[in-house]
This record gives C-alpha cells, sequence and structure tokens, in this order.
C-alpha cells in the first residue's frame, strides 16, 4: 500500500465511528469473546443451507446421491452447539494476539501482525470447530441419520480422534483462509478510512469483510474440498488418513481442475455474505458492549 495516515486525528484506522469498535485502547477482551460468539451464531445459522449445498457437492458420491436439495438444515444442531465457542475463541485470541503485538497503524508490519493474529485465532478456534464440522458435514450427506447418532457412531468406531479427523487439513485450510482474508480486511478498512477522512463506521466493516472473505473463499477452495474428502471418508481408507497432499491428488486424478474446485460458488457467496454479517455483528456487538462498558461508573 501506497499510503500513511495523513494526520492524527485518524488514531486507530480500524474502529468504528466513535473509535470503539476496532479500539485497543484497552483490549475489550471479554466484549471480544461475546461479540464473536454471537456473530458465529448469526452467520452458521443463516448460511446453514447454502453450507449444505457446498458440501454436497464437494462429497465423494457426488452432489445428488449426497442428498441434493433435499435436508438441507441436515446438521445444524452440530453447527448451532460449536458456533458460539468456535468464534468466541477465534475472536479472542486474534484481539489478544493483536493487542500482544501492537504496533503503530502506519507500520509496514501491520499486516504481519493481522497474519499472526488470525493464524493463532485458527489454531485454537479449530479445537472446537473440528468436532462440529466432522459431524455437521456427516449428517449433510446422509439427511436421514440424526446429529446425536452420528455423533455416537462416531465416538463407538473412531473414539475421540474420529472426531478431530480432518484437524491437520482444517487448520492448513484456515490459516492460508485468514492470512488473505483478515489482513485483506483490515487494510480495505484503513483504505476506506483514509479515502473518506474518518474512521470506518460498522456496515463498512462489514462490506470489507464480505470482499475480503469473497476473494479468500475462491483462492483456497481445494484446500476446503480435500478436508470435506478427509472427513467423508470411510474409516481406514488412504483418505481418512488426512494426508491433505494425497486427497488432492486423489480429486486431480479423478475429477481434474474443476473437481479441485468443486462448490467453489455457493462457498463464495457464502463466505462473501457470511463475512459481510460476521464481520459486521462482529464490530457492532463489540461497539455495543464496550460503549456500555464505558457508561458503568
Amino acid at each position: 500500500m501506497g499510503w500513511r495516515p495523513a494526520e492524527p486525528r485518524l488514531r486507530a484506522w480500524t474502529d468504528c465511528r466513535g473509535g470503539v469498535c476496532g479500539a485497543m485502547d484497552r483490549p475489550g477482551f471479554t466484549a471480544s469473546l461475546v461479540a464473536g460468539g454471537v456473530a458465529g451464531v448469526a452467520v452458521d445459522l443463516i448460511l446453514f443451507p447454502l453450507d449444505t449445498i457446498k458440501t454436497r457437492l464437494q462429497s465423494p458420491q457426488g452432489f445428488n446421491k449426497a442428498g441434493g436439495f433435499h435436508g438441507i438444515y441436515a446438521g445444524v444442531p452440530s453447527a448451532a452447539i460449536g458456533s458460539f465457542p468456535n468464534a468466541a475463541a477465534f475472536f479472542i485470541t486474534y484481539e489478544y494476539v493483536k493487542w500482544f503485538l501492537h504496533t503503530d497503524s502506519s507500520s509496514y508490519l501491520m499486516p504481519v501482525k493481522h497474519m499472526l493474529a488470525a493464524s493463532a485465532g485458527e489454531v485454537v478456534a479449530c479445537l472446537i470447530r473440528v468436532p462440529s464440522e466432522v459431524v455437521k458435514q456427516r449428517a449433510q450427506v446422509s439427511a436421514s441419520s440424526r446429529t446425536f447418532h452420528i455423533f455416537s457412531n462416531i465416538l463407538y468406531t473412531e473414539g475421540v480422534q474420529g472426531l478431530y479427523r480432518g484437524y491437520k487439513s482444517t487448520v492448513l485450510r484456515e490459516i492460508p483462509f485468514s492470512l488473505v482474508q483478515f489482513p485483506l480486511w483490515e487494510s480495505l478498512k484503513a483504505l476506506w478510512s483514509w479515502r473518506q477522512d474518518h474512521v470506518v463506521d460498522c456496515w463498512q466493516s462489514a462490506v470489507c469483510g464480505a470482499f475480503a472473505g469473497g476473494f479468500a473463499a475462491a483462492v483456497t477452495t481445494p484446500l476446503d474440498v480435500a478436508k470435506t474428502r478427509i472427513m467423508l471418508a470411510k474409516a481406514g481408507s488412504s483418505t481418512a488418513s488426512g494426508n491433505v497432499l494425497s486427497a488432492l491428488h486423489g480429486v486431480w486424478r479423478t475429477h481434474g481442475l474443476s473437481g479441485l474446485f468443486a462448490g467453489v460458488f455457493p462457498r463464495m457467496a457464502a463466505i462473501s455474505l457470511g463475512g459481510f454479517i460476521f464481520l459486521g455483528a462482529y464490530e457492532q456487538t463489540r461497539s455495543l458492549l464496550l460503549e456500555v462498558g464505558r457508561e458503568r461508573p
């Protein structure tokens, strides 16, 4: 980026109006935890049908055999249970690392700080996300099975490690995604703030989140396909071992480039809209919580 803050009046480029949505004058970790959880539940429940369609497009048996458009809310209990703690864990880690690595807003190291914060957030959040994702995706391609039955069957046949099948592939998907999405989101907010000569409003932050999420979703779709194949593979198969490169090679060999980008459009649509809702809801909720905290005597 060739620009720099021109005047000190723009105290924090990534704050929403009033300087409360991204302010790091004080950490506000409780606000980040609650806001992240609320945002996670909102986006996961609203966009669940698109996620189901994406999963079925990527499944080994194909879209129609995986259920087509039937039962598109299969697996929603797993998503509902995992959403709040997953998103809360990500954002409290993200904000803490940003605060811990505090640098001047004009520093060229800002993107690096955001990358490190997002990566740390994903590693922590995936400890909660992966079990929820495994159960959810198996329910999505087997709509006739109940979520609890799938959960108990995984524990019975594969043990706790079955719930964490695909952890490595999920982290390997999420870290590149976050390395693209969050620095791009922060940079777009900073650029918009600079162009309009005041910090962005929360809805503007949400728009930036939509663009950043859609772009990141497109370039990381092959990793998402590999993660889906690993989670849906039969226990004991070579794919179930969790080797991402092997899974990618298998998809390339059987379906070519189109297979590696299966579900790219619903994934982009879901994550673009999700970025708007998720990051917008996060900043708006955090803004309100910090404002309430400041008004207390």
